[in-house]
């Protein structure tokens, strides 16, 4: 069975971050390389990766004019990742580049846009500007990216059943914010448990310090698959 977990490494550097994937497998779960870790490593690492055979979700956000981007995703989508994304704010001119930008081949780099980030409250949202709800925002914004040609999108756990009953299940949803019952909420708002997100219509989690900061990763990687298989969670 194809994996559901994407386990975020944030590492300031690679060998950190290699020391995590040292024990994790492709078998077991995906990765995601964000903006830091690609700053201070570059593609190469990206692609070292690619080469011990993970599956690498590329999480720089792109958000530019849509000829920057269309260009950046194609030089992102060389590097061999499975998935890559883009700020859905960036609008549908420049979603459409992007997705065009990566071809029609089967095996191409998918691509999802960013709604709203799980970081943000509707209190925030209002102080820039915008002023419906977060999960308004992200049911409009998963609207504009499925019409531009997205493969799904980045959005709050919470957002996820929403936008699987608006787009259908082929429409990804790629949940952050996926915390274990016992973890603290960090600097995260809108959070919820792997089997509820699931079951909340969630495509896959991406899960990040509850597993990369634990003392064994893979044990914390079964809990989360036994919390899956107890609750039903995986359908």
């Amino acid at each position: 069975m194809e994996p559901r977990i994407i386990v975020a490494l944030d590492f300031a550097d690679a060998d950190s971050a290699q020391a995590c994937v040292n024990v994790l497998s492709p078998q077991t779960c995906k990765l995601k390389v964000g903006k830091e870790l690609f700053t201070a490593e570059g593609p190469a690492f990206v692609s070292s990766l690619v080469r011990r055979g993970f599956d690498v979700f590329l999480d720089l956000k792109f958000h530019d004019i849509p000829t920057t981007v269309a260009r950046a995703c194609s030089a992102a989508a060389n590097l061999g990742v499975w998935m890559l994304n883009v700020h859905a704010l960036g609008g549908a001119t420049m979603m459409q580049a992007a997705r065009d930008a990566l071809g029609q081949a089967d095996d191409r780099a998918l691509l999802v846009a960013v709604t709203v980030l799980t970081s943000l409250s509707d209190a925030d949202l209002q102080q820039i500007g915008i002023q419906e709800g977060a999960a308004q925002t992200a049911l409009r914004l998963a609207g504009l990216a499925h019409a531009s040609g997205a493969d799904g999108v980045v959005c709050s756990a919470h957002e996820a059943a929403s936008v699987r009953e608006r787009f259908g299940d082929a429409f990804l949803r790629i949940t952050p914010g996926i915390r274990l019952a016992d973890d603290s909420s960090d600097d995260q708002n809108r959070i919820m448990t792997p089997s509820r997100a699931v079951q909340s219509g969630a495509s896959y989690l991406v899960v990040g310090r509850p597993v990369t900061r634990a003392a064994d990763p893979t044990a914390v990687l079964r809990r989360i698959e036994f919390e899956l298989t107890e609750k039903r969670g995986v359908h």
